[in-house]
C-alpha cells in the first residue's frame, strides 16, 4: 500500500474514534436535558463511528499495514441550545466527508483501486450521514419549539436501533 494512503487511513482510524467521543458528548448533553431519544440517536451514532474506525483498522491490517493508535482528543464543543449539537453534528459530518474524499483522491493518484473500492462504501455512508443530520435539523426547526412536537420527535429518535455495517473486507 502506498505510504501516503496508509498514513491517511491510519489518521482516519483515530478521527473516527474522535467522532465517537464527540457523539457521546452530544448524547450526554441530551441526557442532561431529559431527551433520552436524542441521546439514543447520538449513542447509536457513536457506535457507528467506532465501527467505521474498526473497518479501517481491519483494512489496514489485512493489507499488512501497521496501525498506530493516537490519543483521542476531548470534544471541544460547548452546547447551550437543543439545536447546537444538531448543527455541530452536520458540520462534523461534512468535515469527515472531506477527509474521506482526500483519502480517495490520494488512492486514485497512485492507482490504488482496492482502496478506492473499499472507500466507496464510506462515500455512500457519508452521503447518508449528512442527509440524516440535515433531516434532524429540519425537524427540529419545524417542531422543536412546541413541547408536544418535541416529545414526539424525541420518541421517534428513541425508537432508532443500532445495526452493524454490512461492508465485507
Amino acid at each position: 500500500m502506498n505510504e501516503k494512503v496508509s498514513a491517511l487511513l491510519n489518521e482516519q482510524v483515530n478521527k473516527e474514534f474522535y467522532s465517537a467521543y464527540l457523539y457521546l458528548d452530544m448524547a450526554n448533553f441530551y441526557t442532561q436535558k431529559g431527551l433520552d431519544g436524542f441521546a439514543n440517536w447520538y449513542e447509536i451514532q457513536a457506535k457507528e463511528e467506532q465501527d467505521h474506525a474498526m473497518l479501517m483498522y481491519q483494512y489496514l491490517q489485512n493489507n499488512g499495514e501497521k496501525v498506530t493508535l493516537e490519543a483521542i482528543a476531548k470534544p471541544d464543543k460547548n452546547f447551550e441550545t437543543l439545536m447546537d449539537p444538531l448543527t455541530a453534528g452536520l458540520e462534523h459530518e461534512r468535515y469527515v466527508t472531506s477527509l474521506i474524499n482526500n483519502i480517495y483522491a490520494a488512492a486514485i493518484e497512485v492507482n490504488d483501486y482496492r482502496t478506492t473500492q473499499f472507500l466507496d462504501w464510506f462515500i455512500k455512508e457519508q452521503g447518508e450521514e449528512e442527509k440524516n443530520s440535515m433531516d434532524l435539523i429540519t425537524k427540529m426547526e419545524l417542531f422543536g419549539d412546541d413541547a408536544r412536537s418535541l416529545y414526539m420527535l424525541n420518541s421517534e429518535l428513541a425508537a432508532r436501533v443500532y445495526s452493524a455495517p454490512s461492508l465485507t473486507l
